[in-house]
């Protein structure tokens, strides 16, 4: 019948889910949301400056640039019913009271670690853990390096056994979805054990 009033069939919106990408200054945050994100991410970086000398800690990054002021965004859709998106947290001190609300509402996180600086990484194991917020542990190999296995670095971050420790490129799109992978996997098995 011409003219008919069907309209088509309703497709449902599919889930979203908030990933943090965390960890210190300078770790990597910012590259990983940027190599793994189907769209053009949104960066909220400003040039380091002199005034920021005596308060940023460019020990073992001297070459870095630019710094995360606010949050990265990404997006990964995963599926007709899946999308992810992806907020990286701002690494430095100054800035971390934002991370309260980009917390809000997270599945879970990636911490990002650089074991040439691994101090930088235990205030970020610290805020998830304190909140009950799942994470995984991503080492970030800097030029390409992993001096270290998954074990000793568990061991130095004093990490329980049921966080996931993996070796990681931040640069490189499938090793960034590896990571991510792992953080669902564990929220889906955390889901198989509830009651």
């Amino acid at each position: 019948m011409a003219g008919s009033d069907t309209a088509a069939p309703a497709v449902p919106a599919p889930d979203a889910v908030k990933i943090l990408i965390a960890g210190g200054f300078g770790v990597g945050k910012t590259t990983m949301v940027g190599s793994v994100s189907e769209i053009a991410p949104l960066r909220t970086e400003e040039p380091l400056t002199a005034a920021g000398l005596d308060v940023d800690d460019l020990d073992g990054i001297e070459e870095k640039q630019a710094t995360t002021v606010a949050l990265d965004f990404g997006r990964i859709t995963i599926g007709d019913d899946l999308v992810l998106y992806l907020f990286g947290t701002p690494g430095q001190q100054r800035f971390w009271f934002m991370w309260n609300d980009l917390a809000l509402g997270a599945l879970g996180a990636v911490v990002l670690v650089d074991v040439r600086r691994p101090r930088t990484s235990f205030a970020a194991i610290d805020f998830f853990e304190r909140r009950g917020i799942p994470f995984v542990v991503g080492v970030n190999g800097f030029h390409g390096e992993h001096p270290y296995p998954p074990e000793e670095i568990r061991e130095a971050l004093s990490l329980p056994a049921d966080v996931p420790v993996l070796l990681c490129d931040a640069r490189e799109r499938a090793s960034c979805r590896d990571v991510l992978i792992a953080l669902v996997d564990r929220r889906i098995a955390a889901a198989g054990r509830l009651p």
